[in-house]
């Protein structure tokens, strides 16, 4: 991944301090920190897979920072979403006292998020490599206009900024949830829950005696914990690719994800299916919703003994998969 961090340090645009934290906002896999010193640097990283991958290199990291610590300089590198870009700035502007780095591709908003910054400071020039750019601005900036924070929307729900269908009801989670059977067993999963409407629905049912929410992203089930008010929901900060004990569930329930970046990555869902597969009990069953695009039915036929298409649209559909093979 691209090394404009190194170069602007390198330039002198961006200089690191030689006492104090550095904050470093959302850096993932491939993002070249070497010209930081790493006994400064603090890690704000709320996806799990990212925050073990950095904590493994001997990173100090955190799921969301201390909304009281202080910094002597930060690194934001903005997500695709542009409402959580523009909090994660506004955060940094507020808590760093010194400069602050801005990286990100072009294809994220970075140009504008440049322009938008033109608005209330004088960024630095842009140093521009490898289909993005970077440049810096003074902490202490007044952003706080940029902070958003939970919202509620239709339905009830909170949600915030960043995390999956945060606008609205995710429209395939809805139609799964409508297609789930009354009865689905007393332990059960919801494997990439986000901020909770599919688990929401699921604990609509008596029979039901665990539920358990596993996410990935942090704030998802900051969101998650605040939709859901019920004792057998049971949450869990942890990567649903390898989460779980073999053989422990009577049903697994998911909309799994299925995109890093612009592109859509079908490994994903499909490491989703093979640990649905593992968690489940000889008797359970998985139950999905996937763009109809997405080649799942391969992957679970592989897995499981019986497949099936229960319903769906032109757009998703809805598949049961049923009595996981043990042949792995």
């Amino acid at each position: 991944m691209s090394q404009r961090l190194s170069l602007a340090v390198q330039s002198g645009d961006f200089a690191v301090p030689e006492t104090g934290r550095i904050a470093v906002f959302h850096p993932r896999e491939g993002h070249d920190l070497s010209a930081l010193p790493q006994a400064q640097v603090e890690i704000i990283q709320p996806l799990k897979p990212e925050f073990d991958s950095w904590t493994s290199r001997g990173f100090a990291c955190s799921a969301e920072g201390d909304a009281d610590a202080r910094y002597a300089a930060a690194v934001v590198f903005i997500p695709r979403a542009k409402p959580q870009a523009r909090q994660l700035v506004a955060q940094a502007a507020a808590a760093t006292d010194g400069p602050i780095l801005i990286d990100g591709l072009k294809t994220d908003g970075i140009d504008s998020m440049f322009k938008e910054l033109k608005k209330h400071t004088t960024p630095s020039a842009a140093l521009s490599k490898a289909h993005g750019k970077a440049f810096c601005i003074d902490g202490g900036l007044d952003l706080s206009d940029w902070i958003m924070g939970a919202q509620e929307i239709a339905e009830g729900y909170v949600t915030a900024p960043g995390v999956f269908s945060a606008d609205a009801v995710d429209p395939a989670s809805r139609l799964l949830a409508q297609a789930l059977p009354a009865k689905l067993g007393k332990e059960i999963a919801d494997l990439g829950a986000g901020w909770g409407y599919l688990a929401a629905q699921i604990l609509t049912r008596d029979s039901v005696a665990t539920l358990h929410l596993v996410e990935a992203d942090h704030i998802a089930l900051a969101c998650a914990r605040r939709n859901i008010d019920d004792a057998r929901a049971q949450i869990h900060w942890a990567d649903a690719r390898d989460w779980g004990a073999k053989g422990s569930l009577d049903a697994v329930v998911m909309n799994p994800p299925f995109h890093t970046g612009r592109a859509a990555e079908p490994s994903l869902g499909q490491a989703f299916i093979a640990n649905a597969a593992r968690l489940l009990k000889p008797s359970g069953q998985l139950w999905l919703v996937a763009n109809r695009h997405l080649p799942y039915e391969t992957t679970m036929d592989e897995l499981f003994v019986t497949v099936e298409e229960v319903t769906g649209d032109n757009r998703f559909k809805i598949l049961r998969a049923a009595r996981p093979r043990r042949s792995r």
